[in-house]
């Protein structure tokens, strides 16, 4: 048997709570104890299980009234797919306009999320 202690990240209590569990794929949890709230015990098990993440990053607006686009994921993608969705942000370039909401890239190393723009961007104003 195993132990790890987490620190829960769904509400502002930040519960640390302690996880026996049994490793495996995925590990099983014998016991979890700490959490103030239902959703840090669920919380938890999706933790061990399947954990997921979502970020904020940027892309190039080449010619906007700002060089870069703020974006972020539409939905948490699994942790070992992070990387993977990061790089193919990264080979994107816009053109101006952008309005937030705009879907950029769907399903980006085939995860279900969406990447949308965070910041309206206009064409630079040329003299």
């Amino acid at each position: 048997m195993s132990e790890r202690e987490l620190v829960c990240v769904v509400c502002p209590n930040g519960c640390s709570i302690h996880v026996d569990y049994e490793d495996g794929n995925p590990p099983r949890i014998v016991r979890a104890e700490g959490a103030r709230c239902p959703r840090g015990k669920a919380w938890v098990q999706q933790e061990m299980e399947d954990p997921r993440r979502t970020f904020s990053t940027s892309v190039l607006v080449p010619g906007g009234d700002f060089l870069e686009a703020s974006v972020r994921l539409t939905k948490p993608v699994p942790l070992s797919k992070v990387f993977d969705v990061m790089e193919e942000i990264k080979k994107v370039k816009l053109k101006p306009p952008l309005e937030i909401g705009d879907v950029i890239l769907t399903n980006p190393a085939g995860t279900e999320t969406e990447v949308v723009i965070t910041r309206n961007v206009i064409a630079r104003r040329t003299s």
